[in-house]
């Protein structure tokens, strides 16, 4: 019986460490997410099948408070700043071309902005624009801007068809 206990902590410890590093160190579902979780079920058809009924209980609910209870622990140590990323991007990417724009100003689309695409200004000015309501607008159409920003440009399909 002392044997049946060994294996069962030990699952339930491994599917832990292994559910646990899913969650915090590797992206997606992965090998060790399914592993961890396969062997936490494990224990708890292990101890139920070998050593009893009272037994699958307790391991269940070991698996609970042992999981829970390691998940606050790392969440709360300071386990994962070491790991974690800490710098901001403060930079900005410069376009000098919709510095030239105003607002009223027309153009044409030259690729359908589905609700972000190219359009060009004054026959020299290609800038990416957003539709401001984010329909779509064919390439080709006519648009006016509407508003700018540091980085973008949005704009609307223009009333008339010309410059």
């Amino acid at each position: 019986m002392t044997v049946e206990i060994i294996i069962i902590v030990c699952l339930i410890l491994v599917g832990v460490a292994l559910l646990l590093a899913e969650i915090f160190l590797l992206p997606g579902i992965t090998v060790a997410g399914i592993a961890g979780g396969v062997m936490m079920v494990g224990s708890i058809v292990y101890a139920f099948y070998y050593v009893g009924p009272t037994t699958g209980y307790i391991t269940i609910a070991a698996n609970i408070v042992i999981g829970v209870g390691a998940f606050i622990f790392v969440i709360k140590s300071n386990a994962l700043d070491h790991i974690a990323l800490k710098t901001d991007i403060e930079s900005v990417v410069e376009q000098p071309e919709i510095q030239k724009l105003s607002v009223g100003q027309k153009g044409i689309a030259l690729s359908r902005l589905n609700p972000i695409g190219k359009v060009e200004f004054n026959d020299e000015s290609t800038v990416e624009a957003k539709s401001v309501t984010g329909e779509f607008i064919d390439a080709g159409e006519w648009v006016e801007i509407v508003h700018i920003d540091k980085s973008s440009v949005l704009v609307k399909i223009s009333a008339t068809d010309q410059v």
